[in-house]
């Protein structure tokens, strides 16, 4: 489409080149145009299609002199077959040259008459003992058709009948490589390709082989290495490559010098070629990114569409392989270890037999081909093909011999799935291919390593959570055995069993990353995708009981009982109207509710205090993920490097290395936060939780709060000043003695500082409690058992009333019947979080060193928190293969939960302490 030609009948009167062509129609008696298209000639022997002379078989066309001058009529000229010069016309048709020298073997002449077989223009003798008549068929199994090949009908008997009879190492290669065409499928009942190969292979032992390897023959190409069970995990498994490799050293021990033998259709050896440079890769790259396949260790993935048309344009020809990978030898000499090759596509009496895992069932072969765009050809070479075959995943598999310490690796394995492909319009169809470098090893034993782990680490967990049900159920005052209990053992088994995911997964992503990365002789070798299904799994069952466990801690956390104890006392008294009565009366003055509503509204700010920044958390993981580089320790290579060229390639991500460097990050830097505010910050700049408890000792109010039916915490915040509500003046001159060692020590028991206690209540002190809160609380019951005689507003001043005298002579022990006592609690209680003695006759008040009381607070689950960010970054990212999403997404969801938890918590307060919601700002 590119340029003129004259028309069938018309010379050439001028021609530039491109368009500027003139034509002229020739005259009657000279219609022919002779074969350069310039002059007319008349042709005795009559016209081919284009309108040119053409002559009988084994003659020639002769339209000039010797001198070069036109005949006026074009001459044919016969070859002389006879023995004085066993002559016959080329190809051409324009000379006559030596007849091929099977037809003078056979005949003696250039005739190859019966009963001499003429097979793909040679000439074969007719005896027995020939190969079978082949079937010149191509099997196109994706699509269910099976084509009458014009390439085989020409050439699939002569290459057999040479091989066998002449052992022609040409026509036993062009037979090999339409064995190889037709997939290397073997079938005991047909003649075909693959058949007549065989046929030859198993007839021909005498012929001896090649470096004593008893699948390849002399003169024959090495197509499979035999079909015996088990054979292919010898060959894969039994011998060692005999050379190592590392991560950082030389170039021959980086790299993998793969070389291939290259042919074309007709058996012909065309060169040998490296690997290097794309040679197997269809899909365009730069020549760097394209090398970095067979860098070792190096997880090497491409895959991109190509259109059927630049397929057929650039493999209009195919081209086979036979691959090698090179090393040096012992005395320094180079050596080749020949590449078996996995054609997924192969079929061993009508079945696929590579499908499966099992290597005992596999059926091994050598040779290989990119796009076959030949065998598809019906009728006539000349025209496209019908179909074309194309080598659309290629992988080529490095496997890591177990328990080296050097880089030994088992022989390479080449993984070829082919697909076919129907002509209908190239221009818009196209295929898919990939090319793909992995290193793998046996990963049962790290498996049966991690299984072992999760089940001892399992089986403390089930323990783990039986002890705390059984500190659950004493602080809950109960002994039975029933629905709740089981339900809430299934909680706390829920987050125990979610830490032991959280350890073991964490503690594989770091060992891979740091094994891998850091080795320099290679011991071991990253899991593959398909060998992360489990640790990927581990991950998602961390997440979701992490999460169970979060809103369980965050539902309790929203159903405490909290009241302050206000210790102030009427300071005179004051005349006061009675309503109704028209008279005053003298009263005590009241105590100001100012110093309460305080104290709450502090409660309320520290209820989600962290002992971590959650912003800056998720920032500086970011920053050193994505500024700093850590994120490229995630690549399925060898390198350890933070930066990465941008003409060099990029491996693809190991979700095993993302998860354990983003949690290794997130770890490293909430340990370095929780050191920096409890070491530095809380002690220069502020303490909000110990700022609280003096607060609470400057107000004159205690905190008395109960987690559990009969478990909880005290704040004893009483003045030792004996009154709060008072002026400036005052209230410095109190905080000058206090600081001046001028009056008593803090604590509840004389001479001491303790303030914060956990309490251990009996069921009367309970009981006493829950009678006068069910007061607080009436005002939502039915309006029929609300008491008329007094307004809500009044009932709940007196039930507040009725509680802060409850609570302030139980502290003061008035109450001898519901008496307690303090006490130190037991090195082995505080390990195991529960309490030994049970509170019968009087409660318990156990010493409190570490504000314990945090426990219904956010700081006092940083943990729980903290590994349930983790998980959620790393499950959004392992979603997503982003780290910028998984840290958006992650402090969205701290925000929403901190907001969930701010808001009900306030209302919870409100409810609780009867301090209007409206002054909790």
């Amino acid at each position: 489409g590119t340029s003129c030609e004259c028309k069938p009948g018309y010379r050439m009167v001028s021609s530039n080149g491109g368009f500027s062509v003139i034509c002229e129609k020739c005259p009657e008696n000279m219609s022919g145009v002779t074969q350069d298209g310039w002059n007319c000639i008349t042709c005795p022997k009559g016209l081919t299609s284009k309108g040119k002379c053409k002559c009988p078989n084994n003659e020639i066309l002769v339209e000039r002199s010797i001198d070069g001058v036109l005949l006026s009529e074009a001459l044919c000229i016969h070859c002389n077959g006879s023995e004085q010069s066993f002559s016959a016309s080329d190809a051409s048709g324009s000379r006559c040259v030596r007849c091929e020298k099977t037809f003078v073997q056979v005949s003696k002449s250039c005739d190859c008459n019966s009963p001499n077989i003429l097979t793909g223009g040679l000439c074969f003798l007719a005896h027995e003992g020939l190969p079978p008549k082949g079937v010149a068929a191509v099997r196109f199994a994706q699509l269910g058709i099976t084509l009458a090949s014009a390439w085989f009908l020409k050439n699939l008997q002569s290459s057999a009948f040479a091989c066998w009879l002449y052992s022609n190492l040409t026509a036993c290669q062009a037979l090999g490589n339409m064995c190889v065409m037709n997939m290397n499928s073997l079938s005991s009942s047909s003649t075909d390709a693959c058949g007549l190969f065989q046929y030859i292979f198993v007839n021909t032992a005498r012929v001896g082989v090649i470096h004593s390897i008893p699948y390849w023959r002399h003169n024959l190409p090495w197509l499979y290495y035999g079909d015996q069970p088990g054979l292919a995990s010898q060959v894969l498994e039994k011998n060692n490559f005999p050379t190592t490799f590392t991560f950082k050293g030389t170039d021959k021990d980086v790299k993998l010098k793969f070389i291939a033998a290259s042919f074309d259709a007709a058996g012909n050896f065309l060169k040998w070629q490296s690997l290097e440079g794309g040679l197997l890769q269809l899909c365009p790259d730069t020549q760097t990114k394209l090398n970095a396949a067979y860098v070792f260790g190096t997880t090497y993935q491409q895959s991109c569409k190509i259109s059927v048309s630049k397929i057929l344009l650039d493999f209009a020809n195919p081209v086979f392989y036979d691959l090698f990978l090179e090393y040096n030898g012992g005395n320094g000499q180079q050596h080749l270890w020949a590449v078996p090759v996995l054609n997924l596509n192969l079929q061993y009496n009508e079945k696929l037999v590579n499908q499966g895992s099992n290597m005992n069932n596999w059926l091994l072969t050598r040779r290989f081909f990119l796009v076959d765009a030949l065998s598809g050809k019906e009728n006539d070479l000349g025209k496209p093909p019908r179909v074309i075959r194309i080598a659309s995943k290629i992988t080529v598999s490095i496997r890591l011999v177990s328990h080296t310490q050097r880089g030994t690796i088992y022989p390479p394995l080449i993984t070829v799935a082919y697909t076919d492909v129907l002509i209908q319009n190239p221009e818009t169809q196209s295929v898919v291919v990939s090319f793909a470098v992995s290193y793998e090893m046996n990963q049962r034993e790290a498996q049966i390593q991690t299984d072992i782990a999760l089940g001892v680490l399992g089986g403390l967990a089930v323990l783990w959570s039986l002890l705390k049900t059984a500190g659950w159920k004493r602080r809950t005052g109960s002994s039975i055995i029933d629905l709740q209990t089981v339900f809430k053992f299934l909680l706390f088994y829920a987050g125990d069993l979610a830490n032991v995911f959280f350890i073991i997964t964490v503690g594989t992503g770091i060992y891979w990353l740091v094994f891998f990365k850091a080795q320099q002789f290679v011991s071991v070798l990253l899991p593959l995708p398909s060998q992360e299904e489990d640790f990927v799994t581990y991950v998602a069952c961390a997440f979701s009981l992490k999460a169970l466990q979060f809103l369980h801690l965050l539902v309790s956390q929203l159903a405490i009982d909290i009241f302050f104890i206000d210790w102030e006392r009427p300071k005179g008294k004051v005349l006061k109207a009675v309503e109704g009565e028209g008279v005053t009366k003298s009263a005590a003055a009241p105590v100001s509710i100012w110093r309460t509503y305080f104290i709450a509204n502090e409660w309320n700010e520290i209820q989600t205090v962290r002992k971590i920044n959650p912003l800056f958390q998720v920032l500086a993981v970011l920053f050193f993920l994505e500024v700093v580089g850590f994120s490229n320790l995630a690549l399925m290579d060898a390198s350890s490097s933070l930066t990465r060229s941008s003409e060099s390639y990029v491996a693809p991500w190991s979700r095993i290395l993302r998860f354990g460097v983003s949690a290794a990050l997130w770890v490293a830097i909430a340990i370095l936060q929780v050191i920096f505010f409890a070491v530095i910050y809380e002690r220069f700049v502020e303490d909000k939780i110990s700022q609280f408890v003096d607060l609470c000792c400057v107000s004159n109010i205690s905190v008395f709060l109960l987690s559990h039916n009969c478990f909880g915490h005290y704040i004893h915040g009483r003045s030792v000043h004996g009154h709060a509500d008072t002026n400036m003046e005052e209230m410095n001159m109190n905080l000058k003695r206090e600081a001046e060692n001028l009056c008593s020590q803090r604590g509840l028991l004389p001479n001491t500082d303790g303030q914060t206690f956990q309490i251990s209540i009996s069921r009367k002190m309970r009981l006493n409690y829950d009678w006068i809160h069910e007061t607080l609380t009436r005002k939502r019951g039915p309006a029929r058992l609300l008491d008329s005689s007094a307004n809500t507003f009044e009932q709940s001043t007196r039930a507040y009333n009725t509680m802060n005298k409850f609570l302030s002579s139980f502290i003061d022990h008035v109450h001898k019947e519901m008496d307690y006592i303090v006490k130190d609690k037991l090195l082995l209680e505080r390990i195991l979080g529960m309490e030994f003695m049970e509170p019968i006759e009087k409660s318990i008040f156990y010493n409190d060193e570490g504000h314990s009381f945090t426990d219904v607070l956010y700081y006092g689950n940083e943990t729980t928190l903290l590994i349930f960010d983790i998980l959620f970054f790393s499950v959004v990212d392992l979603a997503s293969q982003s780290f910028v999403l998984a840290a958006i997404l992650t402090y969205l969801q701290q925000e929403i939960f901190r907001f969930i938890r701010n808001t009900l918590g306030q209302k919870n307060l409100a409810s609780k302490t009867l301090v209007d919601q409206r002054f909790l700002i």
